[in-house]
């Protein structure tokens, strides 16, 4: 395997860490076990334990109950701003561990960056969703973030190269829907919305 590849296995293993963590490693984990994937790199295998599965799906259960709640939903992933970003660059380092030890501050810095990035168009997502009064949206986007965490943690050890190419693509449409929703909301609440609406508006 060759130092590209490796780097963009871990860099597709950060993206979905950005998403979610313990989402990401029961993926992983129950993935290598049912023999959806091949083995794990070695700094990485750890994540097929099973006790580490079942934590890891615990975890997520638990905070997918909470991203149901209005109001609770976004303090959450506030909070997650601490923990996604440094455990994705972990997870990161660990996919290439196993190659070439040079590779580990690189994986873990491009991979937190990415992490970053994910994360932080998510929260501006969620910021959105979250202002809706029921949970059937917050639970439409608990699903739409597992199948995508789903399909890019299995893909990426298949077509690492095209996978993260898809992941990188689907994060720069998600930068520019967040953009024109923050845009849409300013307009909402500063009252131009209405007046934008009104024929009989002046300019």
């Amino acid at each position: 395997m060759s130092s590209g590849t490796a780097l963009a296995e871990a860099l597709g293993v950060a993206f979905a860490a950005g998403i979610n963590v313990p989402a990401t490693v029961a993926v992983l984990g129950i993935a290598e076990r049912e023999g959806w994937i091949a083995q794990l790199p070695a700094g990485l295998n750890v994540v097929g334990e099973w006790w580490i599965i079942v934590l890891a799906g615990g975890i997520y259960l638990i905070e997918f109950v909470i991203t149901l709640v209005p109001g609770l939903a976004s303090i959450w992933e506030t909070f997650q701003s601490i923990i996604r970003p440094p455990a994705a660059a972990v997870l990161a380092a660990a996919t290439v561990y196993h190659l070439d030890p040079k590779l580990l501050i690189p994986a873990a810095l491009l991979g937190g960056g990415l992490a970053i990035t994910t994360h932080g168009t998510k929260l501006g997502l969620r910021y959105a969703v979250d202002a809706s009064p029921e949970p059937v949206t917050n639970a439409v986007a608990n699903f739409a973030e597992l199948a995508t965490i789903a399909s890019v943690g299995i893909s990426i050890w298949h077509h690492p190269y095209l996978t993260l190419s898809l992941a990188l693509l689907l994060l720069m449409a998600l930068i520019l829907l967040v953009r024109r929703v923050i845009l849409s909301l300013r307009r909402v609440f500063s009252g131009n919305w209405l007046r934008a609406s009104d024929p009989g508006a002046k300019s």
